[in-house]
């Protein structure tokens, strides 16, 4: 069966359209599923500015069904995937929007360093989004939300979650690997791990300056002995 997304005769107007030139303006039309097109003018070939793989994210047949996608999109497509990790987030903690909001704060933050820093967007959101995903279960299992209980339950439901949206093992295991210590960074940690910890350090501190804030000469020397990150440290400034 064909996909219905890829199938013409459910396309809608708008499907069909022309797109300028980034280098000499002239008009390019595109199909809503071609990936890239060349100018009949000048010869440059661009991607297709309104294209959306969001399926590819996570469906199986995603390769045979779209073909290998040129390579200006492979990071796109690794990236979208972060969506479904928030969505399986949402319906994991369910009412428990303290924690679903906590998650998407340290994922705005991660998203924001790792930019700066160059990690792997795609790790670090995924491990953003759950970084906390075994709370609960630290909670039934302990009676205690303690760092090292989160960090022992967290890893499994993780798992569970990315195998689940049919991620890469490399992926998979090192967004697991970062929830399992996410609290306790080691020596030579990775920029995606450094990123994560910065992250969720501004969204604690956030929390604590609303209920018992610290002052600002106290402010200021966690800030500067802290954060593992340069761009940590400067979002944790504009914040905080």
């Amino acid at each position: 069966m064909k996909c219905p997304g890829q199938d013409i005769r459910y396309w809608k107007p708008g499907a069909i359209f022309d797109v300028k030139c980034s280098k000499c303006g002239h008009e390019v039309e595109f199909f809503k599923d071609d990936t890239t097109r060349k100018c009949g003018k000048c010869g440059h070939k661009f991607v297709n500015p309104d294209i959306d793989f969001s399926c590819a994210s996570y469906c199986s047949y995603a390769e045979q069904c779209l073909g290998s996608l040129p390579p200006e999109l492979v990071a796109q497509k690794e990236e979208l995937f972060k969506d479904r990790v928030a969505i399986e987030m949402k319906k994991h903690f369910r009412r428990d929007f303290k924690r679903i909001g906590h998650a998407m704060r340290v994922a705005r933050h991660a998203e924001r360093i790792g930019k700066n820093e160059g990690g792997n967007l795609a790790v670090i959101l995924a491990a953003a989004y759950l970084h906390d995903i075994g709370i609960h279960e630290a909670e039934q299992k302990y009676g205690s939300t303690a760092p090292e209980y989160q960090e022992k339950e967290g890893p499994v439901i993780a798992r569970s979650i990315m195998t689940g949206l049919g991620a890469k093992k490399e992926l998979t295991d090192e967004v697991c690997d970062i929830i399992g210590h996410h609290h306790h960074p080691q020596s030579d940690e990775s920029v995606n791990f450094k990123v994560l910890y910065d992250a969720d350090l501004i969204a604690n501190l956030e929390a604590r300056q609303k209920e018992n804030p610290l002052d600002t000469d106290n402010l200021t020397e966690v800030i500067e002995k802290s954060f593992l990150t340069k761009s940590g440290r400067k979002e944790a400034r504009e914040i905080l």
